[in-house]
């Protein structure tokens, strides 16, 4: 009979441990989502700001590449040290005769590199690489957008444990075309987001959803689509790391400059 009362209050404390443990993997878990949102998006002052034209006197790039030139306007006040950082390294020519390294059939290209298999050079300056992500919910990868490639994460312990962390940016960017919007996606799409202006924007437009809160979005193309169209779909080979353009693909000169109504 001892033994049994024993054996009893033993399944009563693994089970109680269990019960505990199980409470506490949920905490983490949800705790874990919450922290990795990074930001809270407030649909009733949610500005689409992408969808605007540029105005006279916002800030440009006009971009050089071997298959024609793109421009897009530059948004400094929602992506401030990116565009900082951007501009910086156009301006001092970092990105004459650059490589676009990297080209995901029709969905988006990697470019901005010294390098045609994406890497950094020796002793570059990794000062440009160490930029803080930056996200708004004005800004989103819209077809046309021009993203700032994530470079590394700072994780503590803590983030480990329960998400969050700093992620950071470079001088590598992504040119963002567009996924192929089914009648299936776009009733999920419908469903999910949770803002029908923001959901419907990704169906008329084009763009990659998923991509959306990952990147620090510092511009959108308003001249130019069909290069970014052509620039994604170049044929690639697969080098078991990135789809390298297999004839290259060159970004000749960056060139910064302010929207001028009479020259669009």
């Amino acid at each position: 009979m001892k033994k049994s009362r024993t054996f009893l209050k033993f399944i009563l404390i693994v089970s109680a441990v269990m019960f505990g443990l199980t409470i506490l993997l949920l905490y983490f878990s949800a705790k874990r989502a919450e922290n990795d949102q990074y930001i809270q998006i407030d649909t009733e002052t949610m500005k689409l700001i992408q969808l605007d034209p540029p105005k006279e006197g916002d800030p440009i790039a006009i971009v050089d590449t071997s298959l024609g030139e793109f421009r897009f306007v530059l948004y400094p006040e929602q992506s401030p040290e990116a565009v900082k950082n951007f501009t910086s390294l156009a301006e001092s020519g970092f990105y004459d005769n650059t490589y676009i390294y990297n080209a995901e059939e029709g969905v988006y290209a990697s470019a901005g590199c010294k390098q045609k298999n994406g890497e950094l050079p020796e002793g570059y300056d990794k000062s440009h690489e160490i930029i803080e992500r930056e996200l708004s919910q004005d800004l989103w990868p819209f077809k046309g957008a021009v993203c700032m490639l994530n470079t590394e994460k700072e994780s503590t312990f803590k983030n480990k444990l329960m998400g969050g962390g700093k992620y950071f940016n470079g001088s590598r960017f992504a040119l963002i075309n567009s996924i192929e919007f089914t009648d299936e996606l776009r009733e999920q799409l419908r469903e999910v987001s949770g803002s029908k202006e923001l959901g419907e924007a990704f169906i008329k437009n084009g763009g990659v959803p998923n991509f959306s809160q990952q990147m620090t979005v510092i511009g959108q193309t308003y001249e130019g689509l069909d290069v970014i169209d052509a620039i994604t779909r170049v044929k690639t080979e697969n080098d078991g790391h990135i789809k390298r353009p297999i004839e290259d693909l060159m970004i000749n000169s960056i060139k910064i400059d302010k929207f001028k109504a009479d020259e669009k």
